[in-house]
Formats: C-alpha cells, sequence, structure tokens
C-alpha cells in the first residue's frame, strides 16, 4: 500500500495525466474556475481507478498540497478559499 507521499508524487509526476482524467468529468480550459471540491473528488476517482482506496481526510490533504505546487508553478491562480482560475492549457 502506498503512503501519502508516494500518492502526492505520483499527482506531481503524472500531472497532465490527471487533469485529462479530470477533462472528462469537468470542464477544464484556460481561464476556467476550479473548485476545491472537484479537485478533492477527482483525486479520490483517480486513484480508486488504480484500485487504490483513500479516504476523504487524505483526499483533501492530497488536494492541498497539489494545489500549493500548482499555485507556486503559476498553473493555477487562486480566486478565493476554494477556487482558482485555470492558467494553463493542454
Amino acid at each position: 500500500m502506498k503512503n501519502q507521499e508516494e500518492r502526492y508524487n505520483e499527482l506531481v509526476s503524472n500531472k497532465t495525466k490527471f487533469f485529462k482524467f479530470m477533462k472528462e468529468r469537468y470542464p477544464i480550459f484556460f481561464n476556467s474556475n476550479l473548485f476545491l471540491r472537484d479537485i478533492q473528488y477527482a483525486i479520490r476517482t483517480y486513484f480508486e481507478r488504480k484500485d487504490i482506496f483513500i479516504s476523504y481526510t487524505e483526499a483533501e490533504e492530497l488536494m492541498k498540497k497539489f494545489t500549493s505546487l500548482l499555485e507556486s508553478e503559476g498553473e493555477l491562480v487562486r480566486l478565493n478559499y476554494n477556487s482558482w482560475k485555470v492558467n494553463f492549457s493542454e
């Protein structure tokens, strides 16, 4: 079983793959809004498809770390406490 750090590293190293997966369910495009719960649920579903079941709390912690990284890289721009603007295009 993978620990949280390994799951986080998987999200980071497969960022493009994760957003393609997320785009299947959510409208993600340059300048679109992205919401906290959408990312959180997408993380849970992404790992569930790999037969890795994570808790709601762990998904929230991963979402916080992942969005902080994306903010620092300029790929997400925080709008408020629960939403971001997408600052990249595929």
